[in-house]
Formats: C-alpha cells, structure tokens, sequence
C-alpha cells in the first residue's frame, strides 16, 4: 500500500511513518517543515518539501490514502495570530480534499483535537458532546472535520477523524531510532517540564491555580504516542465509503498540571522550579476521554497507560536528543 503522510516531518505524524514503514507499505511526507524537521523523516520515507495546499502536485491515483497531520497546533498562540491558524487548518484541509477528488484518492484519516469540544458539560466527554471550542486552535479543526464530512457525503469518501486529548512519550522504532516530541519553541508542558529537569529552563511556569479542579490547575488526558499511532493504522482499516468515523483517543484518567508535574519531577529525580501565572485564553479547566467506541469498534486498546511510562519514555527520547 502506499500512503501520503501530510506533516510527516512532525512529532506524532513521523511516527506514523515510521509504523507504516514498519508494516511494510511505502510513504511518502508532505510537509514544508516550518514546524517539523526533515531529519525527523524516517529512513525510507520520501520527503516532500510542500505545503499541504500543495497537495495537489503530489497525489496521484497510485495512493491508497492519505494520513493528514499538517498544521498548526499551540491553542495560545491561536487565540493570538488566528489567520495562521485559519489557513494552515481548514484552508489547508480544503486543498488537500480538492486533491484528493482530483486523484481519485478515496481515503482519509485526519489529525483532529479534543479542543473542539471547548469546555465540556460533562466528562468523559464522548464523541456526541456539544462541540464549543474555546480556542481558535480548536475552532480551525473543527471546521475541517465539517469540511472532510461534506467531501464524504459528496464524493463518496471514506473518512476517519480522531480526536486526540494530551500525547505524550516517544517511540523506538525497530532500526532504534528513537522519535519524540521536539517542537520549537516548545509548547506543551510534558517536554517543557522536562527541559526544566534538564537545567534548560531555569523554572517551570503553570498557567492558572483557579481552575474548578482538584488542585486549581487544568486536568487533561494523556496518551502514549505510540498507542496514538496504533489507532491510525487500525482507523486505515475501519474506513468506510461515504462513512465519516469519529473516535475520541485518551486513557479515561485525568491528571492535573500539579500532578503533571510531580510525575516528571519523580522519574527523573529533579525537583526543579516551579511558578505560577495567570491563566491562558482559551484553555478549558478539565478534558477527560471517553474512548470507548474506539475500543469497541476499531479493536484499539492503549498498552502504554500510566503517566510514568509515558514520562519515562519522553525523557529517554530527551536524552537521546540532546546526546
């Protein structure tokens, strides 16, 4: 089978990638690498340098599918620079599903978020719950999950979207590479709270200590990455013709940036700085996942489901990529 990775120079689609080349299909990456890195690609993979609105050059009738993970991921910085987001996510998005029609390429599985949910009326929040982003970040992939729904009512594709809550960890693939998270500048607090460990941040910042939780701060739902990209390849599988499948992908536990915290403080035994500010436009108080339909209809299970393994993973990834 061969495949069309959008993103592919990134954090999760790289590792994607990598499975894909695992199982024996051929990938090719799209991707600009304004936010992924070419060195990323894996060994085997061919890169192209393009934006997704590109697509079009690259897609021909000889793919099977595309897997599209290219775009714009800080919620923060969404609610700031907004036509970035606009474009990279839903704009992008439309151009991939014109090229797609064009080609005659009939399947999709799209990158999609648990901030289109916003702030949920009830938790785990389930794939039927009130979408209500709080976030421009969250608004542009909702929109695009409404745009991949028209293009299957119309052109009669087989579209998969997943929502993600919190990924976290890394990947040792078979050749031992390891794939991580590296974004720059880095956004999520995982990687964030371990270069503080690293003595690469003087101190770790926590937005927001008023939140309706347990502790005050944010509660989210972490996922391994690995058991992320297990999902994809099992979402190949389950597409449907003129079916629009939505699966949300967490754990179902919820820890708060407090505990968060403590974790990476505990497995690499560094008690490093920690301050408070204000909270972030945009960041909703608790999401917590429901994924049982993903369980039950695509057959996936995470194996990797404790924040320590998680932690752990990404930073053996840290040290490997500061080595």
């Amino acid at each position: 089978m061969k495949y069309l990775v959008t993103g592919g120079a990134g954090y999760i689609g790289s590792i994607v990638a990598t499975m894909l080349l695992e199982e024996g299909h051929e990938v090719v990456v799209l991707d600009d690498c304004s936010t992924g890195a070419a060195e990323r690609v894996p060994a085997g993979a061919t890169l192209v340098r393009a934006r997704v609105q590109d697509a079009g050059e690259v897609l021909d009738g000889g793919f099977d599918a595309v897997l599209h993970f290219a775009g714009l991921i800080a919620a923060g910085e969404s609610m700031r620079e907004p036509g970035r987001y606009w474009e990279a996510n839903t704009t992008g998005t439309f151009w991939l599903l014109g090229a797609m029609r064009a080609a005659g390429v009939k399947t999709i599985v799209f990158s999609s978020t648990a901030a289109v949910y916003g702030d949920p009326t009830a938790v785990p929040i389930r794939e039927d719950a009130v979408k209500d982003p709080t976030s421009t970040y969250g608004a542009t992939k909702l929109a695009a999950d409404m745009a991949i729904r028209s293009a299957v009512t119309a052109y009669d594709l087989a579209a998969v979207s997943l929502r993600y809550f919190n990924v976290v960890g890394a990947y040792r693939g078979r050749d031992g590479v390891w794939h991580g998270e590296n974004h720059d500048p880095e956004t999520h607090i995982i990687p964030i709270a371990l270069e503080a460990a690293a003595g690469e941040r003087d101190r770790m910042v926590l937005f927001g200590e008023d939140y309706p939780t347990r502790d005050g701060t944010c509660v989210r739902d972490y996922i391994h990455v690995a058991d992320l990209a297990d999902a994809h390849l099992l979402a190949l599988r389950a597409a449907e013709p003129g079916e629009h499948r939505i699966f949300n992908l967490g754990n179902g536990n919820g820890f708060t940036n407090r505990e968060v915290v403590e974790t990476v403080k505990r497995v690499t035994g560094v008690d490093f700085p920690v301050e408070v500010a204000g909270r972030r436009s945009g960041d909703p108080a608790e999401l917590v996942a429901s994924s049982e339909k993903a369980k039950q209809q695509l057959g996936w299970k995470p194996s990797r489901d404790t924040l320590d393994r998680m932690v752990a993973d990404a930073w053996e990834y840290h040290r490997h990529a500061r080595a």
